[in-house]
C-alpha cells in the first residue's frame, strides 16, 4: 500500500480546485481510501502522518 498526494484539478476554488488531497492505494493501484481537500500541502501530509501513526491503535466499531 502507498499514499498519493495530488492537487485537485477539477471544480472551482470553492469546491476545492487547486487544493491538496490524499488517497491510499493498494498494491494493485486500486483506491482504498481518500481524504478531504487541504489548502496547504503540509496539512495534507500531516493528515497522512496521523493515519500512519495510529496503525494498530485505532479501534474498529461496528454500528
Amino acid at each position: 500500500m502507498y499514499f498519493e498526494i495530488y492537487r485537485q484539478t477539477r471544480g472551482t476554488e470553492k469546491t476545492g480546485m487547486g487544493q491538496w488531497r490524499w488517497r491510499l492505494r493498494a498494491g494493485n493501484h486500486e483506491t482504498i481510501a481518500s481524504g478531504e481537500s487541504y489548502i496547504n500541502k503540509a496539512d495534507c501530509v500531516h493528515a497522512i502522518n496521523l493515519i500512519i501513526g495510529t496503525h494498530g491503535q485505532t479501534p474498529v466499531k461496528e454500528i
